[in-house]
């Protein structure tokens, strides 16, 4: 029997994703003493922050007398709007500053630049995910009871929402290397889609003439993910994780294209 078929994967591929994992984990454990160690709730700020802009909607939503689909209470359909689109934006925001925040760590050797982004989205996920349990869970202690349709489709609008943001930051971070003039567009580009990704509204309650132009948002599409996993009473008809996935390997595909491309320049600097 050849060496191959007894030992397909290569040592040294192993060695090398293992020591790329602990990079990022290092990177990552930085980025988060950093971001949140000037704060006295050290950690705990990324859950507040995003906590009270929640209960501040609700509170407008409950005083303004705004329905909800049926099935739907009016904190479970915002927290499931808002956290996978943060998720998102934060993704994309994070990831497209990783290079220009941490370019002294790019003079260790194991450190690349695809590292520092990877890290962020690595903790931007991760932190968002715990926003959301923190959230539900503590509006199923409120309500006494739990209910969520099917978990897994919640995770995959999750992981869609993330895998997206990093994508497109990973772009923009490329991009913002060759021109500054990327990082002062990136704000205006991506600041709409906070009306228009589903955070305030559902698919199903929009008129067809409205509907088909705005599912060519792939946010819009990760809301719904998340909405149709969370509520027995709402499906997933118009959201489409093909369309998502096309959007994610095409921006992923550019990113790193570019940072092939930029690496050198980012050495040289």
């Amino acid at each position: 029997m050849s060496s191959a078929a007894t030992n397909p994967v290569p040592p040294n591929l192993l060695r090398g994703l293992w020591l790329q994992a602990e990079v990022v984990h290092a990177l990552a454990l930085r980025e988060t003493r950093t971001r949140f160690g000037g704060h006295k709730l050290g950690y705990l700020w990324a859950l507040v922050e995003p906590t009270l802009i929640i209960l501040t909607l609700d509170a407008l939503f409950r005083v303004a007398g705004r329905a909800t689909p049926v099935g739907m209470d009016i904190f479970s359909f915002i927290v499931t709007g808002l956290v996978p689109y943060h998720l998102f934006s934060a993704s994309a925001r994070q990831v497209a500053e990783s290079i220009n925040g941490n370019r002294a760590l790019l003079f260790y050797p194991p450190v690349q630049p695809l590292d520092l982004a990877i890290a962020r989205a690595v903790l931007e996920g991760a932190t968002y995910f715990m926003v959301f349990v923190l959230l539900m869970g503590a509006h199923a202690l409120v309500l006494q009871r739990f209910e969520v349709d099917d978990l897994l489709t919640v995770l995959w609008g999750f992981g869609l929402a993330s895998f997206l943001g990093a994508s497109a930051g990973l772009v923009f971070c490329c991009l913002g290397q060759i021109s500054n003039a990327v990082d002062r567009a990136r704000g205006p580009l991506l600041r709409p889609l906070f009306w228009i990704s589903g955070v305030f509204f559902t698919a199903e309650s929009l008129p067809a003439h409205i509907r088909k132009p705005a599912l060519y948002n792939p946010v819009f599409h990760t809301v719904e993910l998340v909405r149709a996993g969370w509520f027995s009473t709402y499906g997933p008809e118009h959201a489409s994780s093909t369309y998502v996935l096309a959007w994610i390997g095409v921006l992923a595909v550019v990113g790193l294209v570019l940072e092939r491309l930029v690496r050198r320049r980012i050495e040289l600097t």
